[in-house]
């Protein structure tokens, strides 16, 4: 089976000192990039997060403050990275929900703004929940009768995750090999911000996913509650929440 492409798409995983995409950074980041004709180019490397990685993350991904501490920075490689992702699509594991967020908002903390919202995300995992509901090492098994050895390795995970993509498409005949196709099928609701926090209803306007307001429609609260925009600058939200409430904030002030 070969994936049908009509631009090159990057499978991609992060290795991080933990979870939250506004505190915590990447220490590896591997990338497979497909290109339309079926070549692949591949891309790992350590990355030195400038914080302590804390002992929980290393016991999972193995990675120590002593393995990235010559490392270069995220913001000393942005430009580069950003340069090979141009133009791409992007698949991954739980890419939609985590991964795609940490790298939006590193992208951002190193002042280099990549343009995602043309660009198609296919979710392996959201695609595999939705057909069989396992794990990525389940789903190599289950999907590529393979052992997944090397699980947490962020290259290994990143092309475990592309093979499972293209045994997925031979098992169901009905899942369209076609990333805007996959790309739908794997999302697991429109958002507007990455992190989840502002999505659309069903009239298409951006509204709260959480907190007080949580259902109301975003510009109907800053216009009566100003001090709750300031509130959400001031928190600690990640950086791209931020940039999108604050498009919607002066969008509304022009009309």
């Amino acid at each position: 089976m070969k994936l049908n492409l009509k631009r090159p798409i990057v499978f991609f995983d992060l290795e991080t000192t933990g979870v939250d995409t506004a505190k915590d950074r990447i220490v590896e980041i591997s990338m497979v990039k497909v290109m339309p004709d079926g070549d692949e180019i591949t891309r790992t490397r350590l990355i030195n997060p400038q914080m302590h990685i804390p002992e929980q993350a290393t016991a999972i991904h193995g990675i120590t403050d002593e393995d990235v501490k010559n490392e270069p920075t995220f913001a000393q490689i942005a430009k580069s990275l950003a340069q090979f992702i141009e133009g791409c699509d992007f698949g991954g594991f739980n890419s939609n929900r985590f991964d795609l967020p940490m790298l939006v908002e590193e992208f951002l903390r190193a002042g280099v703004d990549v343009d995602f919202k043309k660009r198609k995300f296919v979710d392996v995992q959201n695609i595999f929940h939705k057909m069989e509901q396992r794990t990525l090492v389940a789903a190599y098994k289950f999907y590529c009768d393979k052992e997944l050895t090397d699980a947490h390795s962020a290259e290994a995970d990143t092309k475990a995750t592309y093979e499972v993509l293209m045994a997925q498409l031979d098992r169901y005949p009905d899942l369209q090999n076609d990333v805007a196709a996959l790309a739908e099928f794997s999302a697991r609701g429109e958002t507007v911000d990455y992190a989840g926090r502002i999505v659309y209803n069903d009239k298409g306007e951006e509204i709260f996913s959480f907190g007080k307001h949580k259902g109301r429609v975003v510009s109907e609260v800053f216009q009566e509650e100003p001090s709750y925009y300031a509130w959400m600058m001031n928190g600690d939200f990640p950086l791209y929440t931020k940039k999108v409430i604050t498009e919607i904030r002066f969008r509304d002030k022009k009309c």
